[in-house]
């Protein structure tokens, strides 16, 4: 039986950035900046497709520091600028087509993502909430058994964004 999209618990993040929210915005926006920060510490982002935008779709390789690469996929599901992305983001093949995450078989292959920008004087109080849709008892508990590595991972890209921002002044 699958969890319920409305009693699973969800995975939230917030990070405060010394940057106005349009040039946080532009961050999750444009291919140049995603492939500077995006993804874990160590990996080579490429952006294969960007269209940010309803129906849209973000499709990126990452070269792992062991020389594999991963891909991921984000399906925009709504944009509202400069305040709210929502996306399902996935594992990919190279062409796009949604699949298991290398590291687990019980990995959710789909995540429901939003994000928020908030302008707090000046600087841009950024919250991301994911929730896995369309999963078992057995993903959903991986999920969430992850939620701490998730912060670890979270926190390290942030840090990059955080790098990318104060470049960008």
């Amino acid at each position: 039986m699958a969890a319920s999209e409305t009693t699973a618990q969800e995975f939230t993040v917030t990070r405060t950035f010394n940057a106005p929210r349009d040039a946080v915005w532009k961050a999750w926006t444009e291919r140049e900046a995603l492939e500077e920060w995006w993804g874990p510490k160590g990996c080579a982002i490429e952006v294969e497709q960007l269209d940010v935008s309803p129906g849209g779709i973000f499709h990126y390789s990452m070269g792992m520091p062991d020389g594999s690469k991963w891909w991921g996929i984000f399906h925009y599901v709504e944009v509202v600028k400069p305040q709210r992305i929502v996306f399902v983001n996935s594992f990919s093949n190279e062409s796009g087509d949604i699949v298991r995450a290398p590291f687990s078989d019980n990995w959710p292959k789909e995540i429901r993502n939003v994000v928020t920008f908030h302008e707090e004087g000046g600087k841009t109080r950024l919250e991301l909430r994911g929730r896995p849709i369309n999963v078992s008892a057995e993903e959903q508990a991986m999920f969430e058994s992850m939620f701490g590595s998730m912060q670890q991972g979270f926190g390290g890209t942030f840090d990059q964004l955080d790098d990318y921002l104060a470049t960008q002044k």
